[in-house]
């Protein structure tokens, strides 16, 4: 483990976006078409179209004439979506949260290319056989509201008092990337399978449901609706632009330490995706020098690309947010094997 100290890099669920496509095969006429398609995990795009995506797409279709189609949800169900059409590929490019993106390169969904500028990204944020590549770089993270709830809770146990009741809401595990990221840190902090689900067997008498869409939860949150729910930091700290009663916080076990995770926005190309090489380009620029110089200034994140040291405002907060947080690494090998068990065990456990 070890304590952030500087800068360092849904999510969710509904379709918000759907583009009608027809079947493309990988033909001529489909590599000559001026369009690449991303099917992406929700957070970087933003609702007033001011968004990391909305300034990169937008320079990028700018410089190279290409158009972006965006279909956006919660990561598992990107992945699903693409596992579906895998006979009649539609994507060109995914992006989506651990550990789904190692789920889409187990199933087969993606092809090697290594992006220009991947080499700036450090070993553990890309694959080892050159399918993803993390463009965004993030940490999972809770909400309150600060108006409601001005001190923010220190530890898991504190949520299982009785103030909390239906006022604690955390998107759906194998759904959400996030929703599957509280599975994760729980099973970390309690120390294992079955403490974490002791726990969250328990905490369930707080809990007002399952929710497909971690980004749903902060406006709940800000409006007082809920006064704690889950979350990443680059999305509710975009969020909390316009959201101001929103405050991010990291559990800690007891009297522990807070703890966190790398939950990095990872893209890959598709395979057989209609337009392979408008996809490789669109990779290739949001990890160029200006696209990741803006992903803190912008889109409220952290910068893939270890070469680039963001200094404005944004980063600044960032980094003062992340100020005596551990940061732990995941087994995404583990993970990725036997999340279909973590998530079952989660159904057991709180009846959902």
């Amino acid at each position: 483990m070890r304590t952030y100290a500087k800068p360092i890099a849904a999510v969710t669920g509904s379709l918000v976006l759907a583009v009608g496509l027809t079947a493309c095969g990988g033909s001529t006429a489909a590599s000559d078409e001026k369009i690449v398609t991303v099917y992406s995990a929700d957070g970087l795009k933003g609702e007033a179209g001011d968004g990391w995506y909305d300034k990169v797409f937008a320079d990028f279709e700018k410089k190279t004439g290409i158009k972006v189609k965006y279909v956006e949800g919660g990561s598992g169900e990107m992945v699903q979506r693409a596992l579906r059409e895998k006979s009649n590929t539609q994507a060109d490019v995914i992006v989506t949260l651990p550990p789904f993106i190692q789920q889409a390169g187990s199933k087969g969904l993606l092809q090697k290319y290594t992006p220009q500028g991947a080499d700036q990204v450090g070993g553990g944020d890309k694959a080892s056989d050159g399918t993803w590549t993390s463009v965004v770089n993030n940490y999972f993270g809770f909400i309150h509201n600060k108006k409601e709830l001005p001190a923010a809770p220190k530890s898991w146990e504190e949520l299982l008092d009785g103030r909390f009741k239906n006022k604690l809401q955390y998107s759906t595990p194998g759904v959400a990337g996030d929703g599957t990221a509280v599975l994760i840190k729980a099973m970390h902090d309690f120390g294992g399978q079955e403490p974490a689900m002791e726990y969250l067997k328990k905490l369930q008498a707080n809990n007002v449901g399952p929710s497909s869409s971690t980004s749903k939860l902060a406006p709940k949150v800000d409006k007082g609706e809920l006064l704690v729910a889950n979350g990443d930091v680059q999305m509710n700290f975009a969020q909390s632009k316009s959201m101001p009663n929103l405050g991010i916080w990291f559990p800690a076990k007891g009297a522990g330490r807070p703890t966190t995770f790398a939950l990095p926005y990872a893209a890959g190309l598709v395979d057989k995706a209609p337009h392979t090489e408008n996809g490789r380009k669109l990779l290739d620029f949001m990890l160029t020098e200006g696209a990741q110089r803006e992903v803190s200034a912008v889109g409220g994140g952290f910068p893939a690309r270890k070469d680039v040291k963001a200094t404005d405002a944004n980063a600044i907060e960032l980094a003062r947010l992340m100020e005596g947080v551990e940061v732990f690494e995941p087994d995404w090998a583990d993970i990725d094997k036997n999340l279909k068990t973590y998530v079952d065990a989660w159904k057991s456990a709180t009846g959902s």
